[in-house]
């Protein structure tokens, strides 16, 4: 079943994909399908395991099951002095 997710980008991820949000439709069941469609998708760099990921402005594990209308936001790495 198909459904819309928000998802957002931030630092390195919204460089490699061009763009602070987009929304997405999509199969995904958990944020790590839909981490796997999209590094598939756009050809991001990082790994799963270099990245946290929000659903809801919540920090949740990856095996989240996704939800009608959710906004998931992928964390990467963050360089700061």
């Amino acid at each position: 079943m198909m459904k819309n997710f928000r998802v957002v980008y931030y630092a390195l991820l919204r460089q490699e994909r061009g763009l602070a949000e987009e929304r997405i439709h999509s199969k995904a069941q958990t944020a790590r399908d839909l981490f796997i469609e999209l590094k598939e998708l756009h050809q991001f760099q990082l790994a799963e395991s270099q990245l946290k990921v929000a659903v809801n402005a919540e920090i949740v594990p990856w095996e989240t099951c996704l939800k009608e209308g959710d906004s998931i936001l992928f964390i990467p790495p963050v360089a700061g002095g």
